[in-house]
């Protein structure tokens, strides 16, 4: 089976390193070329050219704005849908993945969403979470691309579960990078090493499991390296917490905690922070406070 891999970010590029480490046959489209010939993989002009030339495409793009773009058109992936198999696992709305669904299904394609829990490191190490939402065949059928990705792979449902559930358990990760800035707030006159003070958080019952896998990252930012690769940038939590507060209204479900949080991350990116890890918003607040 040859994989297609349309959207060359920091997931994308790990995800596709990944399926070749694993033997795939790889190839990949990205917007702007550049990521895509970093790769060092085979790649193609169009998205239209990757679904024609693979058997199955893995989408992993920012929005939902991008994804449209990368499906809809002359050039787009459903021009050439017909008997590919589509896994998008990008982070949007449930009703955005039922109508990627539906043109897909109408392209003669099949498709299912998965989107992941984890960054590029349980990404290079097939180590992600997968989150499934589609007809039970379907997902089935991906299961051979999914297992070369995830260590656990849950089916959550008809497609827009997968979505429902990936806005859900991203709200306490993100959340989680705001108090944990208030809390190193409240022991900052302690005078406590950076690194310290990760270890000590860690060993808590209120830490994220996040915090325990990055702490020497994390600690590095607090102590004021400012050279640390984004894993999760600041924006696109903005991004996830915008959806999940959409979400919530169109289900009649008040959300203040990510409302508020999503105040204090609209402030830092408003600072420069934007493309900065999701650490940096913890050391923002701190430094601010």
């Amino acid at each position: 089976m040859r994989v297609g891999i349309a959207g060359i970010g920091k997931m994308g590029a790990a995800i596709a390193a990944r399926l070749k480490d694993t033997g795939t046959d790889v190839v990949v489209w990205n917007r702007s070329r550049a990521k895509a010939e970093a790769t060092g993989l085979p790649m193609v002009d169009t998205p239209r050219a990757l679904a024609g030339q693979s058997d199955a495409v893995v989408s992993i793009l920012f929005d939902a704005a991008a994804v449209q773009a990368a499906y809809q058109g002359e050039d787009g992936l459903l021009a050439a849908a017909s008997g590919k198999l589509f896994i998008d696992m990008s982070t949007v709305r449930p009703q955005e993945q039922e109508a990627l669904a539906k043109g897909v299904r109408q392209a003669g394609g099949t498709f299912v969403e998965c989107p992941v829990g984890g960054t590029t490191g349980p990404a290079r190490t097939g180590q992600l979470l997968g989150l499934i939402g589609g007809d039970a065949a379907d997902c089935e059928a991906a299961r051979p691309v999914l297992e070369k990705l995830c260590r656990r792979i849950e089916h959550m449902g008809p497609v827009g579960a997968g979505a429902a559930a990936k806005l859900a358990i991203n709200l306490p990760l993100v959340v989680f990078w705001q108090s944990f800035g208030e809390a190193l707030a409240l022991v900052r006159h302690l005078g406590k090493d950076p690194a310290w003070l990760v270890q000590f958080f860690a060993d808590t019952a209120g830490a994220a499991n996040v915090l325990k896998a990055r702490s020497g990252p994390v600690a590095a930012i607090l102590a004021g390296d400012k050279t640390i690769d984004a894993t999760f940038d600041i924006d696109s939590m903005r991004k996830d917490l915008r959806s999940m507060l959409d979400e919530g209204q169109a289900r009649g479900i008040a959300l203040p905690t990510a409302a508020q949080a999503l105040i204090a991350m609209d402030e830092a990116s408003a600072h420069g922070l934007g493309k900065q890890d999701c650490a940096y918003l913890s050391a923002y607040w701190l430094n601010k406070s």
